[in-house]
């Protein structure tokens, strides 16, 4: 069975560096066997790939990749409290998925798709999770989409 790392390689990517605090918190906290994540912006190489409204500047396909990046970073933040290790997820717990969009805008759960199907594709059955899909009025730094994941590690 292939590693987490594995099925990202063969997706065409890799865990990038966490993504810095942008002001008082971590990246992520572990309790016990569960990481929870603060929420995670599609960052890259320290800048947003997007900013502005889901239904307006942004469409449901830019949001959808946005949210699968939210999801990588968030990934990042996971495997810094797992030792660097992914093989050691046991479960995606949960994923909440906010997506500033405009008020006609209802596609949110479209556009968390691109997390879930993220998780599902690296952890398989684990990676298969309960998750919120909330549209929001806006995020940080003008971000369309900002995730959080809780994720359970074995022992």
């Amino acid at each position: 069975m292939p590693t987490p790392e594995q099925n990202l390689a063969e997706l065409g990517l890799a865990l990038p560096e966490v993504v810095p605090p942008l002001a008082a918190y971590v990246p992520a906290v572990r309790t016990g066997s569960y990481v929870y994540t603060s929420g995670q912006l599609p960052m890259r190489d320290g800048a947003l790939i997007r900013t502005g409204k889901v239904g307006a500047d942004v469409t449901a396909d830019e949001a959808y990749e946005c949210a699968r990046l939210c999801a990588l970073n968030a990934l990042a933040a996971v495997a810094s409290q797992a030792g660097g290790d992914l093989s050691r997820v046991a479960r995606v717990v949960k994923a909440v998925v906010f997506v500033a969009s405009t008020p006609d805008f209802t596609g949110q759960p479209a556009v968390a798709n691109g997390t879930s199907e993220l998780l599902a594709a690296v952890f398989g059955d684990a990676g298969i999770h309960a998750r919120s899909a909330v549209g929001v009025t806006v995020l940080p730094l003008d971000s369309p989409v900002e995730v959080e994941l809780v994720v359970e590690l074995d022992a």
